[in-house]
């Protein structure tokens, strides 16, 4: 393991809201090139996790720390965080009424270009950048005209995350929860967009609780979180065993 390779590295994080400890004494430690899936019951902590790492101000840090490539992010805002290459696709995405799916994805694109000092692309540009990241995930281009997320299915809006995801090239992705709710075709098409958009540079961060889609993602590794701290980890075949067991045996 060499820090070069560390992307984000969380150390004796406590996080607590309105007072209730929700994440006490987590370590975690993600290298390029990595997908680890956090697995564990109802309660654990995982979506706080991810949530605290994108910058979510409802929660509160009492100790620890968070570094991404080597930098506390502690203090920075969740806009900083994605433009620095942070992504979170969330459990349920939210809709946006009267926000075109093309004008949200092309702002964000920009706001990117804008932080790194790099040149804003106009919707003609843009419409070419985005139609090869649809393909990516199967999207017709007709879903750009839509307003973001009204109206999609399920499966329709766990796509729009990965396209934002691929769109924004982030190098540490968070997915919470992104099978919840798909069919098996969805699920394969979402997983392939991930498997495609994953390279020896990038790491993702996989929260879930079925073990079905570490079928079309192979994790490298598989935690089990518990009352706010990572209790296991092991390989792909954790899961598994969890798939069999619950996790009552773990205590």
């Amino acid at each position: 393991m060499t820090e070069n390779n560390l992307l984000l590295e969380i150390k004796n994080l406590k996080v607590a809201i309105e007072n209730n400890m929700i994440l006490n004494e987590l370590n975690l430690k993600i290298q390029k090139g990595e997908i680890h899936a956090i697995m564990g019951p109802n309660g654990s902590g995982k979506s706080t996790f991810s949530k605290v790492v994108a910058g979510h101000p409802a929660y509160s840090i009492l100790e620890g720390d968070i570094l991404f490539k080597g930098n506390s992010i502690i203090e920075l805002s969740p806009e900083e965080r994605s433009h620095l290459g942070i992504f979170l696709a969330f459990q349920y995405p939210i809709e946006i009424p009267g926000v075109s799916n093309e004008d949200f994805l092309r702002l964000s694109y920009n706001a990117k270009q804008r932080f790194f000092s790099l040149p804003e692309v106009d919707p003609i540009e843009f419409l070419g950048i985005i139609m090869k990241k649809m393909e990516l995930v199967k999207m017709s281009p007709q879903f750009l005209n839509r307003n973001v997320n009204e109206g999609f299915s399920g499966g329709e809006k766990k796509r729009n995350e990965i396209l934002q995801m691929v769109l924004l090239d982030s190098d540490i992705c968070i997915l919470d929860e992104t099978d919840s709710g798909l069919d098996i075709d969805a699920l394969k098409i979402i997983s392939n967009g991930i498997n495609n958009f994953m390279t020896k540079d990038k790491g993702i961060i996989l929260i879930t609780h079925y073990q079905r889609l570490l079928d079309y993602i192979n994790p490298t590794y598989v935690h089990v979180m518990q009352n706010g701290k990572i209790i296991k980890t092991g390989s792909a075949e954790l899961a598994k065993e969890l798939e069999e067991k619950g996790y009552q045996w773990l205590n």
